[in-house]
């Protein structure tokens, strides 16, 4: 993320930072070395006691922040958002953060608290920017990142199940691949099910995406193993990274009911491990809809609230791959790739 120079480059980041434009919401940007860390957004505040503020401030201080951008989304029939900001910034003071900056957005206009000029900071605000004219929306557009959703209930859309899903005939084929019996050589289909997501990750980079049915069956099926699963979940890296994004999206919104937990806790470790927090707490409802007590959609979601650095979560993924190719191959991850191209 580039720097951010003024009010009108923070409200124009946030909602990329976040993947949605934000309403009725407590925004706070991380600052590191004078470049924008990760953002969180919680609900617009309601009586909240001082430890509340504590705890959000803790994020920042994990991250290493030396700074924070913070921005009050407040609602129409609310006042209080100075008072919300300012209980905020005493919170991260006590941690030796600096407030770089802090806003109040409400009735489509904006001002900011640390600003006395009432030339430049009007007490009635300036009309907020359009965000699609920003540089900052300009940057992302010639990076490829696409815009924001209007709203968390797009972003939700974004992965909802498609039509594929509830048809009977893809039900059998998936489940054909889920199946597991007393006879199986549960080892050899655990090494299919890795093979398959290689392989089907490969479609994805070629352009092809899911157009394989077999093989995307045969994918979500097999990630019903847990060795599987956690092999895709260190199988990507920085190279190809989107086209698992890609893959593991799509195949949230084409996975049949008793099969979606798998394969929405992949894609929120991927969202999340890519800064779109948002869209990973999104799938992990779907995750948890799916199969109520997912293990490893609930060791997310602790991970994800608590905070973690997503280059953090990164490093604890790759440091536990070569173990589960170890015990699904006997070989490290490389040899596989290698020998599937």
């Amino acid at each position: 993320m580039t720097t951010l120079t003024s009010p009108h480059d923070l409200i124009a980041a946030i909602p990329f930072l976040i993947g949605y434009h934000p309403v009725d919401s407590l925004v706070v940007v991380s600052i590191k070395a004078k470049y924008v860390g990760m953002a969180m957004r919680v609900d617009y505040p309601t009586d909240l006691p001082a430890s509340s503020y504590d705890l959000l401030a803790s994020h920042l201080q994990r991250e290493g922040s030396s700074g924070a951008l913070l921005v009050a989304y407040v609602p129409t029939d609310r006042t209080d958002g100075e008072a919300v900001l300012s209980d905020l910034a005493a919170a991260l003071t006590r941690i030796d953060i600096a407030i770089d900056e802090s806003l109040i957005i409400k009735d489509n206009r904006y001002r900011s608290t640390l600003c006395v000029d009432s030339e430049c900071c009007p007490p009635g605000g300036r009309d907020l920017p359009e965000i699609s004219a920003s540089r900052i929306a300009l940057e992302h557009v010639v990076a490829g990142i696409t815009m924001p959703f209007a709203n968390i209930e797009a972003l939700t859309k974004s992965i909802s199940p498609l039509i594929i899903s509830e048809d009977s005939k893809w039900i059998d084929q998936v489940c054909k691949f889920a199946k597991v019996d007393k006879e199986t050589d549960l080892n050899a289909l655990q090494r299919d099910g890795a093979t398959a997501v290689i392989d089907l990750a490969g479609e994805f980079t070629a352009g092809r995406g899911s157009e394989d049915l077999e093989l995307t069956a045969r994918v979500i099926g097999r990630l019903s193993d847990i060795q599987v699963r956690d092999f895709a979940l260190g199988s990507h890296d920085d190279e190809n990274i989107d086209s698992y994004f890609l893959m593991w999206r799509q195949l949230l919104r084409m996975a049949p009911v008793g099969q979606v937990a798998p394969v929405a806790s992949l894609f929120a470790a991927l969202a999340y491990e890519s800064g779109d927090g948002a869209l990973a707490h999104r799938a992990l409802d779907r995750a948890l809809a799916d199969i109520n007590g997912y293990t490893l959609a609930l060791l997310l979601r602790r991970v994800f609230t608590a905070g973690w650095p997503p280059q953090s979560f990164a490093a604890m993924r790759r440091e536990l791959h070569p173990k589960v190719c170890s015990g699904i191959f006997g070989l490290d991850f490389r040899q596989v790739t290698s020998s599937n191209r």
